[in-house]
C-alpha cells in the first residue's frame, strides 16, 4: 500500500470477492429460502478452491511487494538487521495480507479433512483476519490526522461490520441477513479502498488548499492550514456517505435482479407417499373402529 497502485489492487481483490459472495448468498437464499445455511466460501464448478486460490495468490502478491519488491534494497531491514521507520507501514500491510493467507490456506485444509467443526473454525478464521485487519489499521503508523487518517478511520467502520457480522455468523449460519451485510460490507471496503487510491495519488483530485509531499519515502497529502484540512476532511466524509448509498442502492437492485432470477425451487412430495400415509391412517381408523365394537358388546 502506500500508493495508487497498493491501494486500488487489494481493493479490486475485496470488491470482487465480495461480489462473488453477494451473488451466492442471494442465489441460494432465492432458491432455498426455507433451507439456507450461510458459507463462509463458495466453490466454482471447474476449480472447487478457485477463491481460495485467488486469496493466497493475491496475499503472497502483496507480501512481497510490501517486503521485497516495493523497498529499495529489495529487502525491508536496515543494515543491522532492525526495522526502518519507513518500512513499519510496509510491515503492517504485509500482516494483513499474512493473516488473510492463513485463512484461506487452512479453509482448504479444513474442507479436505471435513471435520465435524469446519464450518465454525473457518469462520473462526475468517474472523481472526477481520479483526488483525481492523487493529493494524487502528494503530497504523501512517499519520491519524491527516486526510488519509480520515480515509483510514472510515475505512474502520466497514472492517468493524465485517468482523461483526463474520462472529455472528458463527452462531446464526442460517441468517441470510447477516450473510448478505457481510457481502456489502467486504464489497464496501472494496470500493472504499479503490476510492482512497485514486483520490489520495491523483493530484488533480487533491483537495483546494493541500498538495503531496514526499514524507519517509513515500507520498502523503498535506494541506495549507487548518481550514484546508478540516475542509478536506469534511470532503471524505461527503464521499464516504456517496459511496454508502451507492454500494446500498446496487445490492437492494441486485437482490431484486436475483429473486426474479432465481426464483424458489419448490420441493415436490411424491403422491405415492400421501397414498400410502391415507391408506395407513384408513387402516387405523378401521382398527379402532373394531375395537370400540368389541367393547360395547
Amino acid at each position: 500500500m502506500g500508493s495508487l497502485v497498493g491501494h486500488v489492487a487489494p481493493g479490486f481483490g475485496f470488491l470482487i470477492i465480495g461480489l462473488w459472495h453477494l451473488f451466492n448468498h442471494i442465489k441460494l437464499h432465492a432458491l432455498h429460502p426455507r433451507t439456507y445455511t450461510s458459507s463462509p466460501w463458495f466453490p466454482t464448478s471447474r476449480i472447487k478452491y478457485l477463491e481460495l486460490y485467488l486469496i493466497m495468490l493475491g496475499c503472497s502478491m502483496s507480501i512481497s511487494m510490501e517486503l521485497f519488491i516495493g523497498p529499495d534494497r529489495h529487502q525491508p531491514f536496515d543494515p543491522d538487521g532492525t526495522i526502518p521507520s519507513n518500512h513499519l507501514h510496509n510491515f503492517e500491510h504485509s500482516n494483513i495480507s499474512l493473516t488473510f493467507l492463513v485463512y484461506a490456506i487452512f479453509s482448504v485444509v479444513l474442507d479436505k479433512l471435513a471435520t465435524s467443526a469446519q464450518y465454525g473454525l473457518t469462520s473462526l478464521l475468517g474472523a481472526v483476519a477481520f479483526g488483525q485487519q481492523l487493529l493494524l489499521f487502528h494503530l497504523h503508523s501512517a499519520d491519524h490526522m491527516g486526510v488519509e487518517g480520515q480515509y483510514h478511520w472510515l475505512l474502520q467502520i466497514a472492517i468493524s461490520i465485517s468482523l461483526a457480522t463474520t462472529i455472528l455468523g458463527i452462531g446464526y449460519p442460517k441468517s441470510f441477513l447477516n450473510s448478505f451485510v457481510r457481502s456489502i460490507s467486504i464489497v464496501f471496503q472494496g470500493v472504499w479502498l479503490v476510492v482512497m487510491g485514486f483520490m489520495l495519488w491523483t493530484p488533480t483530485l487533491i483537495p483546494k488548499g493541500c498538495f503531496m509531499n514526499l514524507e519517509e519515502g513515500h507520498k502523503v497529502v498535506r494541506c495549507h492550514g487548518e481550514e484546508a484540512l478540516e475542509r478536506a476532511k469534511s470532503l471524505v466524509n461527503i464521499q464516504f456517505n456517496w459511496y454508502v448509498m451507492g454500494v446500498i442502492i446496487f445490492a437492494m437492485t441486485f437482490y431484486l435482479i436475483m429473486i426474479k432470477l432465481y426464483p424458489e425451487k419448490v420441493e415436490y412430495e411424491s403422491l405415492t407417499k400421501f397414498e400410502s400415509q391415507d391408506q395407513e391412517n384408513h387402516d387405523d381408523d378401521v382398527e379402532a373402529q373394531k375395537k370400540g365394537n368389541i367393547i360395547e358388546k
